[in-house]
């Protein structure tokens, strides 16, 4: 009999033309684990409190899809991109615009193939405002969803972890956001328990469509993980910000 072993990489100011899981030993911090055992294989300044730019949308799927399993979501519902996803998010490569109407499902592609801030910030605004009756009327829905992030990373021990918005962005946030390599290995191991997160991060490209106006418009997002088929990998994680440099997380299978 042969077991699967997954192995997760989790490491942050990454050397970008890496091009395996060995390549972490450029970064300024990464751990090389067993994702089914937690076994640690390698590591450098794991503990080490950094930025991690887009990785941490891996935090806000989790939340999302922790939600709609608990509601029994229907992750096809539309939502509405609210204005206030447009503030601070730096960028919009999709083309999105107040008013677009989208299904949860494909804010998900959005997020976490090509790592669009504007779908985070829209599935933290949906979610939370679902959970602000039990926060209280002091917090706005997207505060409501970045607490539960954070309680997420209470819960799995994450303890030099902070957490200030669902896209990672820290170019003029206060307080400014942190993890480390080792927090982001737990959070990835969590998140590659279900199905569905595995198969979104595995994904080179998708195409997922939005209505303006009563007009359907389609969009093709493509993986910002270069290095997805490549040696087995078949996930998870960019992220990037001056602040951050290179963030990755990677997953391979060794059969």
């Amino acid at each position: 009999m042969r077991f699967s072993h997954r192995f997760l990489t989790a490491s942050i100011a990454l050397i970008a033309t890496a091009a395996s899981l060995r390549s972490a030993a450029g970064a300024r911090a990464f751990v090389i684990v067993d994702s089914q055992t937690g076994y640690l294989l390698e590591e450098q300044e794991p503990r080490k409190k950094l930025q991690v730019g887009s990785l941490t949308k891996i935090a806000t799927a989790s939340v999302v899809l922790d939600w709609a399993e608990r509601k029994g979501g229907d992750l096809n519902q539309t939502i509405t991109i609210p204005p206030e996803a447009f503030s601070g998010t730096l960028e919009n490569h999709i083309g999105f615009q107040p008013g677009d109407s989208i299904t949860m499902r494909d804010l998900l592609y959005a997020a976490l193939i090509q790592s669009d801030n504007i779908a985070a910030y829209t599935l933290a605004q949906h979610v939370g405002s679902r959970l602000q009756t039990e926060a209280g009327p002091k917090m706005t829905p997207v505060d409501v969803f970045v607490t539960q992030m954070n309680a997420l990373a209470k819960q799995l021990k994450m303890e030099r972890t902070r957490f200030v918005n669902p896209h990672g962005v820290d170019d003029n946030v206060r307080p400014i956001p942190f993890s480390t390599a080792e927090d982001m290995a737990r959070l990835t191991r969590y998140a590659l328990n279900k199905a569905s997160f595995r198969f979104y991060v595995s994904q080179k490209e998708r195409q997922i469509s939005f209505d303006r106006g009563g007009h359907r418009l389609n969009y093709v997002v493509r993986n910002t993980n270069e290095l997805l088929g490549r040696n087995g990998i078949d996930g998870v994680k960019t992220g990037r910000t001056a602040r951050a440099g290179d963030c990755l997380i990677l997953s391979a299978n060794n059969n």
